[in-house]
């Protein structure tokens, strides 16, 4: 499959399957940033909640949930969330300030990173995901009268088809360093789809290049089907995230970089929660276990 773009034709919004997810997303964005201890701050989140008819009714501030940060997903996994806005907000800025100015944003869905972080001024943001996700974005943005803060090039087109040409058609260089981000997206990728996806970053980057992505270590996903975090999502939301996620086998995509002469690194959100003082912490039968969220560099010569 290495090489070859997975064919798909399936056209969808926010508004079902995984583009709920990026409501769910921008939900625990906005109780975050309403937090007197928040760790990362997105003025717009709530703005995506109200304006899709799935998720009119969700909250938007933690004070809005009867049992508060007890609420298995209101609480928890959204400070899950909103950890990981903040470590991988760290991680873009820290890497264009080592030079490269393009950042790719893998399967972007409601990400506002481009109007709310401070970015060296002659950087470009390539946001690529279902034309449908980033329709409704524009929308609510475009009634917010919303101004990027740098150059924002989205990119319409899904990512298991051949997005790296609807990439470099608008604009990206792949002789030029690049920082790239792929947040809770791959397990929701078939096992082709990913090796396609971290194959065609390898082929766009030259040294100097990042790349940030989640990854999950399960290999039985529905071990963890009754765990708090599963359930409250199903009952509260009606996402149900393990029908969801891929069932296949994973590939081992942190060892394909590395095999590729990657450098990279692998944490536990919990090292970040341990790092930051806040966030979620280990607990039994817990759906976060298996995540891992993984840094990679291409080492200039």
């Amino acid at each position: 499959m290495t090489g070859t773009a997975p064919q798909h034709t399936e056209v969808e919004g926010v508004d079902g399957g995984v583009g709920l997810t990026a409501l769910l997303v921008a939900a625990a964005r906005a109780i975050e940033t309403y937090r007197d201890d928040s760790l990362a701050q997105d003025a717009y989140a709530e703005h995506f909640v109200r304006a899709a008819p799935a998720s009119a009714d969700w909250p938007v501030r933690i004070q809005q949930v009867p049992d508060g940060d007890a609420n298995p997903l209101w609480g928890r996994f959204t400070r899950y969330f909103g950890l990981r806005t903040r470590v991988l907000d760290d991680f873009l800025l820290r890497s264009v300030r080592t030079g490269p100015r393009q950042v790719v944003l893998l399967g972007a869905g409601l990400d506002t990173r481009a109007f709310r972080l401070d970015w060296p001024s002659d950087c470009e943001v390539f946001e690529i995901d279902r034309a449908g996700v980033l329709e409704f974005k524009h929308q609510v943005l475009t009634d917010l009268a919303a101004t990027p803060k740098v150059k924002r090039v989205p990119v319409p087109v899904d990512l298991r088809a051949d997005w790296g040409s609807a990439l470099t058609t608008v604009g990206f260089d792949p002789a030029a360093p690049s920082v790239w981000l792929a947040e809770g997206l791959l397990f929701y990728l078939p096992g082709p789809a990913e090796t396609y996806l971290i194959d065609t970053v390898d082929r766009l980057t030259t040294k100097g290049s990042a790349l940030a992505f989640e990854a999950k270590l399960e290999k039985d996903l529905l071990v963890y089907r009754d765990s708090p975090i599963y359930t409250a999502t199903r009952e509260q939301t009606g996402i149900d995230l393990l029908h969801l996620f891929d069932k296949g086998a994973r590939p081992d995509s942190a060892g394909a970089l590395t095999a590729k002469g990657w450098s990279t690194s692998m944490y536990t959100p919990f090292d970040f929660t341990r790092r930051h003082g806040r966030g979620p912490l280990p607990e039994p039968n817990d759906a976060l276990e298996g995540n891992r969220w993984v840094f990679a560099y291409k080492p200039r010569p």
